[in-house]
Formats: structure tokens, sequence, C-alpha cells
């Protein structure tokens, strides 16, 4: 703790790039996930997929016992926003799943979500997760040319504010994190426009951007699992998430193949390897 404030751990470039071998590896299994988000599968069916491919890569998941958390991801369906344990839900045609999961190796961590719809895509769920989507990549784009970590929620909230059409409500209770030798670990990173601008962004730091939003209210509670969060009004809700590193030369998106090459060049931005 300095001043009160929880110390940020800054990586290594050997460390970082382990963290993005992490990255890698939870990708796969995130692809394998998503691919198996079919109607009539359950979710647990998809934790297994995952938790196939970790095993295989001789990674560990950071989620499975994580406060007694007890499954390999979050499997977080329609009005259910983040935290879903996987189960015996059978997945039906126009659900809309957000998928998230981690990895680690040699102890260094990764995290990384996305959303599914499952069979036939609902226009405003497409909408809903698009928004996402690219919120997290403005989100992203703004920690290569930020000078402080609040720019990224800045940039989130800016974006979603910009989007045609009924505004898409940006969850509060849930925010982004740093990442490292721990799954969670500071600073916070918000995803909604503050005056308060937060640590300065330099090179070693690796935080988790994740954006969540819902087509309605963001008032939230918690079932009786303890762990599943919904949103109070029903409606739907979608999560997208990726692991970031900065690095002297610029910036990697730990928990993508290319880096965010592809996503990042309509913003401007070129990712760099780490060195």
């Amino acid at each position: 703790m300095a001043f009160g404030q929880p110390r940020i751990e800054y990586k290594t470039n050997a460390q970082m790039r382990t963290m993005h071998e992490a990255g890698l590896v939870l990708s796969r299994a995130l692809d394998a996930a998503a691919a198996a988000a079919a109607p009539g599968k359950t979710t647990r069916d998809l934790d297994a997929v995952f938790a196939a491919v970790l095993k295989e890569a001789g990674a560990t998941s950071n989620f499975l016992g994580y406060h007694g958390f007890p499954a390999t991801i979050c499997t977080s369906v329609n009005e259910e926003v983040v935290h879903g344990i996987p189960g015996d839900r059978v997945l039906q045609d126009g659900d809309i799943i957000s998928i998230d999961g981690g990895a680690i190796v040699d102890g260094w961590h990764s995290d990384s979500a996305r959303t599914v719809i499952v069979g036939t895509a609902d226009a405003e769920d497409q909408r809903l997760s698009d928004v996402t989507e690219a919120a997290m990549w403005h989100g992203i784009a703004a920690l290569a040319t930020g000078k402080f970590v609040g720019d990224v929620g800045n940039a989130v909230d800016d974006y979603v504010s910009s989007v045609p059409g009924k505004r898409l409500g940006i969850l509060e209770d849930y925010v982004g994190h740093g990442i490292g030798s721990e799954m969670h670990m500071a600073p916070d990173v918000l995803n909604y426009r503050t005056s308060h601008r937060g640590p300065k962004i330099r090179p070693g730091l690796c935080l988790a951007i994740e954006p969540m939003l819902v087509r309605g209210s963001i008032d939230t509670a918690i079932l009786a699992d303890d762990w599943t969060v919904v949103t109070t009004d029903g409606k739907r809700s979608c999560q997208w998430e990726h692991s970031v590193a900065v690095h002297d030369k610029g910036i990697w998106v730990l928990s993508a193949p290319d880096g965010g090459a592809a996503k990042l060049a309509p913003l401007g931005v070129v990712p760099v390897p780490i060195p």
C-alpha cells in the first residue's frame, strides 16, 4: 500500500511474454467454448470443452476454486450479467451468453471474455454485443494513447454515448482490473467517465479491460448461489474482455493471437509485440 492505495505490480518483458503464452491458451479455449455454444448444449458442456483445452496445453484455471468458484468459466446467459455458474441450463435458440475464463502459465495469469448469440440473433442483442465489443476496443486504444488509466473508462463511455439509437447502460458495480501474478489486482479500471484520473500508464502495467453493457437499467442483484449477478429488470446483458500489456514500445493484447492488430487498426493503433 502506498498512501492508502494498493500497490500496482509492474511486470518485466519476460513476465509479460509468459502472460501472452497464457493468453494464447485462453484464446484457444474460448474459441472452443464459443463454438460449442449451440441450442441443446448445457453451460456445463461449454465448461468441459474449455477445461479440456487448458488441460491439453498444460495450463491451469484461475477461476476454478477462486473464493470457492466451482468451474473453469463463468457462463452468463441473457439477464445474467457476470459470474454465472455452469450447470444444467440448456441453451436455447436466441440466447445471448457471455463466456468469461482465465488461464495460468508458470504462475502468470490471463483473463478474457466474449459474448456469443446462440442460433438466431435478435437484432437488439446483436447490437448490444457489437457495441460492447467495440467499446472494449476503444478502451484498449485509449490505453495506447492515454496518460492515465482513467482514460480507458472515458473512451468506453464516450464511444457508448456516441452510438445512435437507444442508449445502452454501462455497469458501474463491476469493472476491469490489473492482472499479473494474480487474476485480480490493482488498479481498478472503470468503464465510465469520472473525474478520477487513476494511476499513470507506464511500461509494465497489465490490465484486464472488460466493459459490461445492458439493454435496460444498470441495477443488479446477486442470486442465492452468491455468484450469479443479474439485471433487476430482467433485460439482457453482455460482456467483452481482453488482457492488455503496456511495454516500452507500445501495447500488446495478451489474450489475442494477433495482439489486437486487426481490431485496433481502424482506431489508428498498431500494437507492438513485447520485446
